[in-house]
C-alpha cells in the first residue's frame, strides 16, 4: 500500500467506529474514493456488506449506527410498536433475540446485511395525521445525539394495537396493556385525536376501560375519531374482533 493510501486508511479508522456501517458516499466525504474502498475490501481492511456499504473488519455490526443508516434511506423509519415498548422499559421479561419492529412511511425492504445481524420486521404504516419529517412523539432514544428514532410509549401502544387482528394476537396485546398504567394522558389524547385508524382508537378505549387503566380518566373520548355507530368487525387468523363505538 502506498503511503497516501495508508494515511487515508489510518484517518478513516480514526473517524469510523467499529461496528458502524458506512456507505460509498460517506467514504467519499472521508476522502476514500470508490476504487480505493474496493481495494481496502479486497485487502481485508474493510468488509463489504453490500454494494456501496462497508464496515471495519474488527467486529460485527452495532444496532444503533445500523439503524441510523437505515433512517437515511427509508422515510420516517423508527423503532415502534412492541419493540419501542421494550426499549422504553414498558415490557418486561423480553426474549433474548426478540424480533425488532421497525415502522416507516414508504414501501421498503430491509437490506439483507441488516437482517443477517438483526431479526427484524418492517411495517409500512401511516397511522397518524403527520409528516415523515415531523413524526408525532418519535424521539432519539434516551435523548442522546446520534441515537436511533424510537416511539414514545404512548405512540408505541397505538402502533401495537393497530396490528391486532392482523399479525398481533389480542391476548398478548391485553397483557402488554396491563403494564401501561404510567402513560401520559395528554400525549395519548393527542395521538388518538390524530389517529387515522378507527379500529385502533376504539380498541385503545375499550381495553383501557376493561383493564381500568389510570390514563383512561384523563382521556376525552367524545373528542376522538371513533367513527360511525356501526360496530367495527375484523375476521383474521386470531378469530373475530368486534369493536363498538364508545
Amino acid at each position: 500500500m502506498t503511503t497516501l493510501a495508508q494515511g487515508k486508511l489510518k484517518s478513516l479508522y480514526a473517524r469510523l467506529a467499529p461496528g458502524t456501517p458506512v456507505t460509498s458516499e460517506d467514504l467519499a466525504r472521508l476522502g476514500v474514493s470508490a476504487d480505493l474502498a474496493v481495494h481496502y475490501a479486497r485487502a481485508g481492511w474493510l468488509v463489504r456488506l453490500a454494494r456501496g456499504v462497508f464496515r471495519r473488519p474488527e467486529q460485527g455490526l452495532s444496532l444503533h449506527p445500523s439503524l441510523k443508516l437505515l433512517e437515511s434511506r427509508i422515510e420516517g423509519l423508527h423503532v415502534g410498536g412492541k419493540s419501542a415498548l421494550d426499549w422504553q422499559g414498558v415490557r418486561q421479561y423480553v426474549a433474548q433475540q426478540e424480533t425488532l419492529h421497525l415502522y416507516g412511511w414508504t414501501a421498503a425492504r430491509l437490506p439483507e446485511w441488516f437482517l443477517k445481524e438483526f431479526p427484524a420486521e418492517y411495517h409500512r404504516k401511516r397511522l397518524f395525521d403527520e409528516q415523515p419529517g415531523a413524526l408525532l412523539h418519535v424521539l432519539p432514544f434516551e435523548g442522546r445525539n446520534e441515537a436511533p428514532q424510537v416511539s414514545t410509549p404512548e405512540r408505541a401502544l397505538l402502533e401495537l394495537l393497530s396490528e391486532v387482528g392482523v399479525r398481533q394476537p389480542m391476548q398478548e396485546a391485553r397483557e402488554l396493556l396491563e403494564s401501561t398504567y404510567n402513560l401520559r394522558g395528554a400525549v395519548l389524547q393527542e395521538l388518538l385525536a390524530r389517529c387515522t385508524s378507527v379500529k385502533t382508537v376504539r380498541l385503545c378505549l375499550q381495553l383501557g376501560r376493561e383493564l381500568s387503566l389510570p390514563w383512561m380518566a384523563k382521556l376525552l373520548p367524545a373528542e376522538l375519531p371513533t367513527g360511525s355507530d356501526r360496530p367495527w368487525v375484523s375476521r383474521g387468523s386470531h378469530g373475530v374482533l368486534v369493536l363498538k363505538k364508545p
